[in-house]
């Protein structure tokens, strides 16, 4: 597969519902998740995120007894592409922070491993396999402006400092401009080969400590709020604008998965 060091290329919700899951994204974002396991095998329930144009969103993976006993919660987790796991993940070690899962390979998949950085934020590295016949291939997940794919990456960390250093040196992102929140600290912006993925902010105390999450892009934000509610989920306060125009809102799903919304305010005639 395309070196595409750094890049967000695949997502993935773990639940204890699936179900429900399905019915609720796709009355928000407009996604068809699987209604059935994916993986031949069956040794785990897998269920791919379909977007509608051909291409996936993510994976679903279905938590279960076992997992939940252990300490799994219902949550999105993001993959970066790494050219070599076993660096990359030795690399969070030696900055302070942990493995969880891996290395190791999945057939047909790629290699990938599930670490933590110093801070706690949980994210996972892998290095894929390509699809047969197309070596080249690059995921196209992520998109800055497209509805029903992921548009933004937040990392809220209790160091800004330590957790850009890491995530540059690891991934070769870039931190460049910054957005004044008040109290709360400068919101440091984070780009991918020129291409704005995400910010990084400052964890607030009291809040929900360290952690990564992300933004899928909807086709109209108060649309997508309505269904929220609609579909047993809970809206986090109130649309917000972004720069350029657009509104994001938090939102956690049925299970209590947190999903960031971003879309436009469409005009609605009387």
């Amino acid at each position: 597969m395309a070196d595409d060091r750094g890049a967000f290329i695949w997502y993935e919700l773990m639940t204890d519902d699936p179900a429900r899951a399905r019915d609720f994204y796709a009355a928000v974002v407009g996604w068809d998740i699987d209604a059935e396991n994916s993986v031949p095998d069956g040794a785990m329930d897998y269920r791919m995120i379909n977007r509608g144009d051909g291409g996936f969103a993510g994976g679903v993976l279905a938590l279960s007894q076992d997992m939940l006993a252990n300490g799994a919660k219902p949550g999105w987790l993001g993959y970066v592409h790494v050219p070599d796991v076993d660096a990359a993940a030795a690399a969070f070690v030696e900055a302070g922070g942990a493995i969880h899962m891996g290395p190791n390979d999945m057939p047909g998949v790629g290699r990938m491993a599930l670490v933590s950085d110093p801070q706690g934020a949980v994210i996972y590295l892998m290095t894929p396999t390509p699809p047969p016949g197309n070596p080249d291939a690059k995921s196209d997940i992520f998109d800055v402006v497209k509805a029903r794919h992921f548009r933004w990456n937040e990392l809220w960390t209790t160091d800004q400092a330590a957790a850009t250093a890491l995530y540059t040196s690891t991934f070769g992102w870039t931190q460049e401009g910054a957005m004044p929140m008040g109290p709360m600290g400068d919101y440091l912006f984070i780009q991918h080969d020129g291409v704005g993925i995400g910010a990084i902010g400052k964890a607030q105390p009291g809040g929900e400590g360290s952690r990564w999450q992300h933004f899928v892009g909807v086709d109209d934000i108060d649309r997508a709020c309505a269904a929220v509610s609609d579909h047993g989920g809970t809206r986090v306060g109130e649309p917000q604008q972004i720069p350029g125009g657009e509104y994001s809102v938090y939102a956690h799903d049925p299970s209590g998965a947190t999903i960031g919304l971003v879309g436009p305010r469409k005009e609605r005639t009387q």
